[in-house]
């Protein structure tokens, strides 16, 4: 097969997934009448559920033993969960509260945490440009901050969660399918009991209200895999500085989607601030495709 066929199949893929994670405030709005913790909690179940299904049909569980009996990575992995976890709270919660222009800015900022999270804990070295881009995107929040009285912590939280995460899985790395089936049997037996115990309280919600519900529930863990295995399929066959392109629709649909279909406010102030990151993103991402570019470029037949 030849390398501009799979070029064009790992771009549909990874458009495909970020497509996906785009759209999902469309299936979580369905649901805010049920607590976000509750969604969290059906949503890795459901997902170690449905990729424990996925191990066992494609026999891949070789890895699990040889990794459960290293305690450290293991541990990483623990962390690795729990931050995972948290994002995904934290952006159910935003969309179910109508913050979903502050979770597309999560998003938006979260290339730039990861260069200064890679500063910071992997004594990577800042260009000037990537110093510009960060501090751009900086006086960004600042302004938002001030245009608010309160820092933007729907997307800071959601940025900084996603690049811990990110951080933490690269001192341990793990294919897609294998490190999303860990995380969430690492989390299964707290969210098991936390449903327990809404049941128990009289506060459960699965099997309370219709099957169309149930079912969005249970497919919770379905639309999780989903474009974690379209984007692991992908990026195995693009440029890191292609993926980091296609990265951004998933903010822009999550904007889109705020601004103009949930009626979130966004007037001049907020366009200003996310204006700021914008031009740091643009800044950013334009020195990393020149400099892939250049690399081409003199690179021997």
């Amino acid at each position: 097969m030849s390398s501009s066929h799979e070029t064009g199949r790992g771009v549909l893929f990874v458009f495909g997934a970020f497509l996906i994670w785009g759209l999902f405030p469309l299936y979580w709005k369905p649901l805010h009448d049920v607590p976000a913790l509750q969604i969290l909690c059906h949503r890795i179940a459901w997902s170690a559920l449905f990729v424990a299904l996925l191990l066992l049909v494609q026999r891949q569980w070789g890895w699990l033993v040889p990794f459960v009996r290293e305690p450290k990575r293991l541990g990483i992995f623990a962390l690795s969960s729990a931050l995972l976890s948290t994002n995904w709270l934290i952006y159910i919660w935003a969309v179910n509260a109508d913050r979903v222009l502050d979770a597309s800015l999560g998003y938006f900022i979260n290339p730039l945490i990861n260069v200064l999270l890679g500063r910071l804990f992997l004594s990577e070295r800042l260009v000037p440009v990537q110093k510009a881009a960060v501090g751009l995107a900086a006086l960004g929040v600042l302004w938002l901050t001030i245009l608010a009285g309160t820092p933007p912590w729907v997307a800071l939280g959601l940025g900084l969660s996603f690049g811990c995460y990110g951080l933490l899985r690269k001192q341990a790395p793990l294919a897609s399918l294998p490190g999303l089936a860990l995380e969430t049997f690492l989390m299964l037996p707290l969210a098991l009991g936390a449903l327990l115990w809404f049941e128990w309280q009289g506060q459960g919600s699965f099997g309370h209200v219709d099957g169309l519900h149930d079912a969005m529930l249970a497919g919770a863990g379905v639309v999780t895999a989903i474009p974690l295995l379209l984007f692991a399929a992908g990026a195995r066959r693009l440029k890191l500085a292609t993926v980091g392109v296609i990265q951004y629709t998933s903010p822009i649909m999550q904007l889109l989607l705020g601004a103009w279909l949930f009626h979130e406010p966004f007037g001049a102030g907020r366009l200003v601030g996310f204006g700021f990151i914008w031009a740091g993103l643009a800044l950013y991402s334009g020195a990393g495709l020149l400099d892939y570019l250049r690399t081409r470029s003199v690179k021997p037949a």
